[in-house]
């Protein structure tokens, strides 16, 4: 009877030791994943390879809104040799995911305070170059990019509503632009489709000196009414 006991005892022991190595295998993994998920550096910089000139100089920006900003110069490069491009990110447990405003995916990973960029497949690039960015603190770049959007003006303020991104941006002051949606939108106030060659900044907003993210236009602006982003 002592020895049916014992083993009893004995079995329980294990299981239970089992269960204390479960838990604290199971509480490892999750103290990465929350680690891995900690609010991240916002802005990165580094020269990247390239096929055709010495390098790539890119420069991302992270936005608090889910959006993101790319400039790009390709330095020894015929002009035009800078480009930007926008969109919206996301974050997985063990990858960055910049969505462009055409659909197409880029992929980096963390790499200690850094970014390593990822193949279009989301996969580690097997190479000697540098395909890494470092943190870093500069404004958003002036370079204009195409958007898309439903732009209103009313009572002397323009928003602009991304058809990329589905946010809402502050528009700054700009003549143009408000005469030529006062000749498209009619008799109503209704906003219309606008596209046009721009680039963001940060603005104090008059109501509260809030640093909200601006569209600034800066040229090619055309108004297509009766449209929608979905058009």
């Amino acid at each position: 009877m002592k020895k049916i006991l014992l083993s009893a005892v004995a079995v329980c022991s294990l299981f239970a030791l089992f269960g204390c190595n479960n838990r604290a295998e199971v509480q490892a993994l999750q103290s990465t994943q929350v680690a891995e998920l900690q609010p991240m550096q916002q802005s990165y910089r580094g020269v990247l390879p390239c096929a055709d000139c010495s390098g790539i100089e890119t420069s991302l920006f992270l936005e608090k809104d889910g959006t993101w900003v790319m400039n790009q110069r390709y330095q020894g490069a015929k002009e035009p040799a800078v480009f930007a491009s926008y969109g919206s990110w996301a974050r997985t447990a063990d990858k960055l995911v910049l969505t462009e405003s055409d659909g197409e995916k880029i992929y980096f990973r963390p790499k200690g305070h850094n970014l390593e960029t990822l193949d279009r497949a989301g996969n580690p690039i097997e190479s000697k170059l540098n395909y890494t960015l470092q943190p870093m603190k500069d404004a958003l770049p002036a370079t204009p990019m195409t958007m898309k959007g439903m732009y209103k003006y009313m009572a002397d303020a323009a928003i602009f509503q991304d058809c990329a991104t589905g946010k809402t941006f502050d528009v700054a002051s700009n003549a143009e632009l408000e005469r030529g949606y006062a000749a498209a939108r009619g008799e109503d106030f209704q906003p219309v489709l606008l596209v046009v060659e721009a680039h963001f900044t940060l603005q104090a907003s008059p109501d509260s000196g809030e640093l909200r993210k601006t569209v600034v236009a800066d040229r090619a602006a055309k108004f297509e009414p009766k449209k929608t982003c979905r058009d």
